[in-house]
């Protein structure tokens, strides 16, 4: 393993709450009783917002303040990540973060908007944040063919948008590699997305003819940082929802000629 392929940076917890302006009123309809072996109970709760205008603009200004900090940072599904050279830009988002709740609250009458964020470092000789960050994006990659797969446009993207994102926690020489395979990818979903309203042969043609040669370079820069001791899974069967590309006569991409090849890319 190779943990100097990420970059240092910042681990950023985030949590903000509304508070106020809003009260629930839980009516029992049905009585918790037996039915049988069940347990069963019915009830219905009502929801007064004591002043709508004040209300919507907490939920904008709660939308405003985290939208601050999240669009310089990286998002896994560990948390925001923030490469350590826009540490500054991180600081300066948390103070704009929390300018934008204490702006509402000077004004506001029944709600309040509080931010709390809690931060921690990323060496970039940390061996397990290396891992989990190339193991992330491994899976990305691999939904990513898995979409392929399925002729899947919006999952391509999708997944591409994440591997992009996350790819801001890589060396330059990795995230460059990962960059390369997000183009690859969102030109093959606007190839697939052209062949819509063709027939099952031409789309399945252009699947077929997929050499990923980009999205296998960023794979291998991948097993740097997740090591070799965890085993690469076959390749993926394809897997989503059929694409029907006649829609007089429907028949998905799985249904296409045995004879085309196969992508075998993990």
């Amino acid at each position: 393993m190779n943990p100097s392929l990420i970059r240092p940076g910042l681990i950023v917890a985030l949590r903000s709450t509304l508070k106020g302006g809003v009260q629930y009123t839980k009516t029992t309809i049905e009585p918790e009783h037996a039915e049988g072996a069940a347990l069963v109970a019915a009830w219905s709760t009502r929801r007064q917002i004591e002043d709508a205008a004040e209300h919507s603009a907490a939920v904008v200004a709660r939308g405003a303040a985290r939208s601050a900090i999240t669009r310089v940072c990286c998002a896994s599904s560990f948390g925001l990540l923030c490469p350590q050279a826009r540490e500054d830009d991180l600081r300066g988002a948390i103070d704009e973060a929390h300018a934008i709740a204490a702006a509402h609250n000077r004004t506001a009458r029944l709600t309040r908007v509080d931010l709390f964020v809690i931060t921690g470092r990323v060496a970039q000789d940390d061996a397990e944040a290396a891992r989990a960050i190339g193991a992330e994006v491994r899976d990305l990659l691999r939904a990513m063919e898995s979409a392929i797969r399925a002729a899947d446009p919006e999952a391509i993207r999708e997944n591409a948008n994440k591997a992009k994102a996350l790819s801001g926690m890589l060396s330059d020489d990795a995230q460059r590699k990962v960059t390369a395979a997000v183009a690859e990818v969102r030109q093959i979903a606007r190839d697939i997305v052209k062949t819509a309203g063709q027939s099952a042969s031409v789309a399945a043609q252009v699947v077929a003819n997929i050499k990923l040669e980009a999205l296998q370079s960023a794979r291998f820069a991948v097993l740097d940082l997740v090591g070799d001791d965890e085993p690469e899974a076959e390749s993926l069967p394809v897997a989503g929802r059929a694409v029907d590309f006649e829609p007089e006569a429907p028949q998905s991409l799985a249904a296409a000629p045995e004879s085309r090849p196969t992508l075998d890319l993990f």
